[in-house]
């Protein structure tokens, strides 16, 4: 994982909101496409950066993909601003 992927992937307020989403649990991609006003697509898009940044991970369950957080990787960006900060 690198920063600058993670970074990236946080930048996007579309990406930011599927993350609050997936703080209460796991969803398929059409019930996080249901809160947005952009296409299948875009929402597609969006969920395969925040992957490949390694910030949600999928499942998949009969015709269906459901996402999940990944907080180890929030975690390490929490701890390397606390050490830019010079927080212990």
């Amino acid at each position: 994982m690198a920063i600058q992927d993670t970074m990236k992937a946080l930048a996007d307020p579309i990406r930011r909101q599927i993350l609050e989403l997936l703080k209460s649990g796991r969803l398929s991609a059409g019930e996080i496409g249901s809160h947005f006003d952009v296409t299948a697509a875009a929402i597609s898009r969006h969920l395969s950066v925040l992957k490949d940044a390694d910030l949600i991970r999928d499942t998949r369950e009969g015709k269906y993909i459901y996402y999940e957080l990944n907080a180890s990787v929030l975690e390490e960006i929490l701890l390397w601003i606390s050490a830019l900060k010079g927080e212990n």
